[in-house]
């Protein structure tokens, strides 16, 4: 009769769930749900001690219990017993004044329901049913974004591959101009993996079944959230790869569309380092400062912005250098197709479009959303932004490859060449067809 938890402990636990992630949806998601488990601790702990402390009261009646939702004192038979809604409640502000109430029977035992469950009437303590479908609106949408981009990112990551696998398997195509190529594809792959893989570490952890108070600690414990920090931090360091990488093209069609006389091997081992050197400068900074300041969940959220500036200055600077130099090649291509140089290198001008197309598409987003952050925009303005930040950084991998790779002339005709060969060398299986 004394049993502190009483029954029905996985119902209340994974009810208590439910309410927290829906109510988190627009409210930083599992930052809330941490919130809420600490509070609701705190509330456990200070019930546990009162029950201790005060004396039990003579006679028949339904004793004192926490049944993980509120504190119940001892109730009189056939009463019905009232108290304030928990204070852990993400929506407390708004139903501090309501009650939730159990029914103590004339038998001294609480009423319980199909014999096991609890009893209690808690509709006051329920967050406001338009509140709830506008957020659970929110969910839906947010699940339709997921679709949307990790479909895109399967895509790029399947055409990056293949892309990969065609410059380096065809040895014609062994070239500066194409190892960066192959550069700038492996970090949009990276980039694509990283986001696949967080995804998947996110929906084990939030997976899990919560059964047992050990279970939330578990769930919401920094170990379990190691697999999808790392995950966080190559996501950051890809990003900047993506960008750094796009400089690098950037700076190379510059040099080569003026004319300039350079070694390609010595340059080629600066752009390595300017590619995949740059990021670290910034994310070790960046990794470090959320581990000794903001050391919660899986790094996503930005509670300070001034780290958040720690990786999104130097986007915003390769962006910005990309733009000028767009302007720059403009300007030189313009100028050779006034003189009509007929005889400058057709691949030059391919190579250009190639490369004129990407730059605006890479640098326009940025900038524009560069200072409006998810914490920072509201409504509307919010999922616009999520949207098409979502959709162009998703595609964008398959974009980079089909323009690179795919679409490109010199490309085409070695892979026409390799397949040629192959047929003239299994006769047996081409006859067949």
């Amino acid at each position: 009769m004394r049993d502190v938890l009483g029954s029905g402990n996985r119902r209340s636990l994974v009810h208590l769930a439910w309410m927290c992630l829906f109510s988190s949806v627009t409210h930083g998601g599992a930052k809330v749900l941490e919130k809420t488990f600490e509070e609701w601790m705190r509330y456990r702990d200070e019930c546990l001690r009162r029950m201790a402390s005060e004396p039990y009261p003579a006679g028949l009646f339904c004793n004192r219990t926490f049944d993980m939702y509120a504190c119940w004192p001892d109730g009189s038979p056939g009463t019905a017993v009232n108290v304030s809604c928990p204070f852990y409640l993400p929506w407390f502000e708004k139903v501090k004044h309501g009650l939730v109430s159990r029914r103590c029977g004339a038998d001294g035992q609480w009423v319980t329901v199909n014999g096991s469950q609890p009893w209690r009437d808690y509709s006051q303590c329920e967050e406001e049913m338009e509140s709830t479908m506008e957020e659970e609106s929110a969910h839906r949408l947010m699940v339709s974004f997921k679709v949307l981009y990790t479909v895109g990112y399967s895509l790029s990551l399947l055409t990056l591959v293949s892309a990969l696998l065609v410059l380096t398997v065809i040895r014609k195509l062994r070239c500066t101009r194409n190892y960066i190529h192959a550069n700038l594809f492996a970090s949009f792959g990276l980039r694509a993996t990283s986001v696949m893989v967080k995804d998947a570490l996110l929906e084990k952890r939030w997976g899990m079944e919560v059964v047992q108070v050990a279970d939330w600690e578990a769930l919401l414990s920094h170990e379990a959230a190691l697999g999808c920090r790392a995950a966080q931090v190559l996501m950051q360091y890809c990003i900047l790869a993506n960008h750094y990488w796009f400089l690098v093209e950037a700076v190379y069609l510059y040099k080569l569309l003026i004319g300039a006389v350079f070694s390609e091997k010595n340059y080629y081992r600066l752009y390595l380092y300017l590619g995949w050197g740059t990021p670290v400068v910034f994310v070790v900074p960046w990794m470090a400062a959320k581990y000794l300041k903001e050391n919660a969940e899986c790094w996503a959220l930005n509670e300070n912005m001034a780290y958040w500036w720690i990786i999104r200055i130097p986007i915003l600077l390769a962006s910005l250098i990309n733009l000028l130099i767009f302007m720059r090649i403009l300007k030189v291509i313009l100028a050779k197709l006034r003189a009509n140089q007929k005889g400058y290198a057709d691949y030059k001008l391919r190579l250009a479009k190639a490369t004129l197309t990407l730059i605006p598409l890479f640098g326009i987003h940025e900038v524009v959303f560069i200072f409006a952050t998810d914490e920072q925009t509201t409504g509307i303005l919010r999922y616009v932004k999520v949207f098409f930040t979502l959709f162009l950084n998703s595609f964008q991998g398959f974009l980079v490859a089909v323009l690179y790779c795919f679409a490109n002339k010199e490309v085409k005709s070695e892979m026409k060449k390799k397949w040629q060969l192959w047929k003239l060398d299994h006769p047996a299986l081409c006859c067949a067809q």
